[in-house]
């Protein structure tokens, strides 16, 4: 499913973090890394040349311990922007999966990303996975806790039965197949637009959507042994996938990155990405095929 990944990387004890807990995603397929670096200098090329050499050794060390994790793994440095060059050199080399971490729950203080995850998640052709990172301060020193250890125990899945949804439901399928433990199914009707004038509907709709939702768990049923459950909620769809995924100690969101209406959602970001700015766990962003 993810043979070839691409890690993005800004070298700090965070992103170390995220580079020592990858060993799960070769469950799903993952052998082949690019540990990425950008130095976010677009334009300045020269420049390049001048501060490689300060960042190869930082690289060595985390290319060792990915090495030790039994991943084969290249290196590489770019000059540009990392949301911009993350996703083509992805694009360009055919990586399935790009993986950053985010620090928090406002995707402001972004391990490499700086507060550009957002632009990178909007712009991706490739699945990303944004592993969260929760850090703590101290007077002497910053830890970090990260949430990719046993990614896929607890697998929860929003759906709003869109293409881009039946799209991601394939990764899903891939992932009970390779040994996920348990998975929730979750739909949720969205309360402000049928309160106004289709909430006479709602008993018709629940029924419909409970119907597409055991089609979904008799899908997985047939991959693997895992725990399927079904999740059927009315309110906000954002508050009530962040209160799943608490709720449920789900271990990893994985959400189609643009709904129904995608060119709505591109002007006032989608639900996903909104998951994705505060989702207490992991989250995996399935673009639509283009």
């Amino acid at each position: 499913m993810f043979k070839k990944i691409l890690v993005a990387t800004d070298l700090s004890a965070a992103s170390d973090s995220v580079i020592g807990c990858l060993k799960e995603l070769q469950t799903v397929g993952a052998k082949d890394v690019l540990l990425l670096h950008c130095l976010g200098i677009r334009h300045i090329e020269v420049m390049k040349h001048l501060l490689a050499p300060l960042v190869e050794s930082k690289l060595k060390e985390q290319k060792a311990v990915l090495e030790r994790q039994g991943f084969k793994t290249t290196v590489e440095i770019t000059a540009g922007l990392p949301q911009f060059d993350i996703n083509r050199i992805a694009s360009e080399k055919k990586y399935s999966l790009i993986v950053a971490g985010t620090i928090g729950q406002t995707m402001t203080d972004e391990i490499h990303l700086g507060g550009v995850a957002s632009k990178l998640i909007h712009y991706a052709t490739t699945p990303v996975l944004l592993v969260r990172i929760k850090t703590t301060y101290t007077r002497d020193t910053d830890r970090s806790k990260v949430t990719c250890q046993k990614m896929f125990r607890h697998v929860l899945f929003p759906t709003d039965f869109s293409d881009n949804a039946k799209f991601a439901f394939k990764y899903v399928r891939d992932m009970v197949k390779n040994g996920a433990s348990r998975v929730t199914l979750l739909h949720v009707q969205d309360k402000v637009k049928i309160e106004a004038h289709l909430k006479h509907k709602i008993e018709e709709f629940n029924h419909i959507d409970r119907e597409r939702l055991e089609r979904l768990k008799t899908e997985l049923n047939k991959k693997g042994p895992a725990r399927v459950e079904i999740q059927l909620k009315y309110g906000s769809p954002i508050s009530e996938i962040l209160a799943e995924s608490i709720k449920g100690q789900a271990t990893l969101i994985v959400m189609g990155s643009q709904g129904r209406g995608y060119i709505r959602e591109i002007f006032l970001g989608s639900v996903s990405h909104a998951v994705a700015r505060h989702a207490p766990v992991s989250v995996l962003l399935i673009p639509a095929p283009r």
